[in-house]
C-alpha cells in the first residue's frame, strides 16, 4: 500500500539510463550488531544499465487466489512479478523468485481488496487522463517520454492494461485514504511544538541517517521466510538494485513511501539492536538482516553525525543593574523585587511590566545561538520550558530574570515547523491507511490455490 504516488521514475530511470542506492533496523535476536553486509555505491541509481529480457516463469495460467468474488491469475502474477523486478532492478534467482512471488502476490491482493473498496465511491471513478498524467510524471522522473516509458516497460513483458489498472488502483486509494482520514490525521499545533522540541533537545546526541527495508513476519507466511527474503534482497542490493526502488516495493514500514527513508534517528531513541547496529556500521554500509519482534529490518548507513547541532533561543529579560561590588543586602533587595514581578509576567507582556517599574530595564534579546549567551544565561537557555519565566540570576552586570520565548534547531538541516507539521501528518496518512487495509483484508474471504 502507498499512500503517495510511486516515485518509480527514479528505478526507471536507473534502468533506462541508470542504477543503485541503500537504508533501517531494530531489535530482539542478535544480542551483538549484525556485521555490515556490504557498501553500496549512493551514485549507482545514475549508471547506464541496460533492460534486461523479461524472465520466463513456470507458472500456470489458471486461478492462482481468490479474493472475495475476484480471482488473480498466473497471468496476473506474472505481470506483477515483472513490474516488481523492473521497478526494484532485483534479478530473479532460484533463491529469490519465491521471495518476489509471495510479495507480488500480497500486492495484487491488496490491490483487490482495494479496488473492491473503492469501487463503493461513485466520485471516486478515476479517468484515463488521470492515469495517463500519473504515467507522465513517471516518465520525467525518468527522464523519458510516456511513450518511450511505456515502450521500455513493454520490452520487458510488462503489458499495458494491467499496469494501468494497477495505477488506477493506487490513484483512487490515495485519494480514498486522503479524504476519508483528512481529519484524523491532522496535526495539532502541540504536537509540531513537541517535535520540535524534541528535535531541539536531541540535537547534541549522536545521530544517524539511515534508511530502513522492513519485511513483517505475518505478510510473507513466518519469520523463517522474512529473513530468507531479507537475506535475499541484501545480496540484490549489494549486486547493484537501488535501495530506494526495493524499499518502495518491498518494505511494510511507513517510510516505504519515502523510499525507505526514515531521516534523522537519534541515540536512545531506538530498540538496542537497532541502536547497536547503527553505531557499528560505516557510512555506506549495508547492514544484514536484524530480526526483531514480528518480523525483519534492514538498515543502510548514509550519513552520521556527534550532534554538534546550533541551539537557537528567543529570549527577554528584565535586569536591574548592580556592580559586583553590591553589597548581598543589596543583591538580595533587587533579587526580591524581580521575583514578585514574575508572578503574572509573560513572553508577551514582561518588557512592558519593566518600563512600568522604576530602577527596571526590560529588553528583547532576540533569538541567539546558545552557545554564544553568558555562562549564566546558557542554563536557563537550554533547559526552562518555552513560555516560562526563570528565577533570579546573577551576573556581573546585575540581576536579571529571563524569559525563554522560543528554542529551535539552528543550521541549514534543521527543519521547519512547516516540514515537521507534513511529516507528521504524512506518517497519520500511512497509519491509518495501513491500518483501513488490515481491517479490509481482515473481513475478506481469500482463498490460495495450492
Amino acid at each position: 500500500m502507498r499512500l503517495m504516488r510511486y516515485t518509480t521514475g527514479v528505478a526507471m530511470a536507473a534502468l533506462m539510463a541508470g542504477t543503485t542506492i541503500g537504508q533501517s533496523a531494530a531489535q530482539t535476536a542478535p544480542a551483538q550488531p549484525a556485521p555490515a553486509a556490504g557498501t553500496l555505491n549512493p551514485a549507482a541509481e545514475e549508471a547506464p544499465q541496460r533492460a534486461a529480457p523479461a524472465p520466463q516463469f513456470r507458472l500456470s495460467d489458471g486461478i492462482i487466489a481468490t479474493v472475495n468474488d475476484r480471482i488473480i491469475t498466473g497471468y496476473d502474477l506474472r505481470q506483477r512479478m515483472l513490474v516488481l523486478m523492473a521497478m526494484t532492478q532485483v534479478q530473479p534467482t532460484e533463491e529469490n523468485i519465491g521471495a518476489i512471488q509471495q510479495q507480488a502476490l500480497n500486492d495484487l491482493i491488496e490491490q483487490h481488496l482495494q479496488a473492491a473498496e473503492i469501487a463503493k465511491f461513485e466520485q471516486l471513478k478515476i479517468s484515463d487522463a488521470e492515469v495517463d498524467q500519473e504515467i507522465a510524471g513517471m516518465a520525467r522522473e525518468a527522464g523519458a517520454t510516456p511513450e518511450s516509458y511505456m515502450a521500455f516497460l513493454e520490452q520487458g513483458g510488462i503489458r499495458p492494461q494491467p499496469f494501468r489498472e494497477q495505477l488506477r488502483t493506487e490513484i483512487g486509494w490515495r485519494d480514498l485514504v486522503g479524504g476519508r482520514f483528512r481529519d484524523r490525521a491532522k496535526v495539532t499545533r502541540t504536537q509540531v511544538e513537541q517535535a520540535m522540541r524534541q528535535l531541539t533537545e536531541s540535537a547534541t546526541k549522536p545521530q544517524y541517517l539511515v534508511g530502513e527495508i522492513y519485511i513483517e513476519a505475518n505478510r510473507v507466511g513466518g519469520m523463517q521466510e522474512a529473513v530468507n527474503g531479507a537475506r535475499q534482497l541484501v545480496q540484490q542490493m549489494v549486486q547493484g538494485a537501488p535501495f530506494m526502488a526495493v524499499a518502495r516495493q518491498f518494505s511494510a514500514a511507513p517510510s516505504a513511501a519515502r523510499g525507505g527513508d526514515a531521516g534523522w534517528v537519534v541515540q536512545g531513541t531506538v530498540q538496542p539492536a537497532l541502536e547497536q547496529a547503527m553505531a557499528s556500521l560505516e557510512v555506506g554500509q549495508l547492514s544484514n538482516p536484524i530480526p526483531v519482534d514480528g518480523g525483519v529490518y534492514i538498515l543502510y548507513m548514509r550519513d552520521k553525525r556527534s550532534g554538534a547541532a546550533t541551539s537557537l533561543v528567543q529570549m527577554k529579560q528584565v535586569m536591574i543593574e548592580l556592580p559586583e561590588t553590591a553589597s548581598e543586602a543589596e543583591v538580595a533587595a533587587a533579587s526580591q523585587r524581580l521575583e514578585a514581578l514574575r508572578s503574572g509576567t509573560t513572553c508577551d507582556n514582561i518588557i512592558e511590566r519593566a518600563r512600568a517599574e522604576q530602577g527596571m530595564l526590560g529588553a528583547d534579546l532576540g533569538e541567539s545561538d546558545v552557545a554564544n549567551l553568558l555562562p549564566q544565561f546558557q542554563q536557563v537557555a537550554r533547559s526552562a520550558e518555552v513560555g516560562t519565566v526563570s528565577s533570579v540570576v546573577r551576573t556581573p552586570l546585575g540581576v536579571h530574570i529571563l524569559a525563554v520565548c522560543g528554542r529551535r534547531l539552528g543550521g541549514p538541516e534543521a527543519p521547519s515547523a512547516q516540514q515537521v507539521e507534513a511529516r507528521l501528518q504524512n506518517q497519520n496518512f500511512a497509519m491509518l491507511g495501513r491500518r483501513y487495509l488490515r481491517d479490509l483484508r481482515a473481513d475478506a474471504l481469500i482463498e490460495i490455490k495450492q
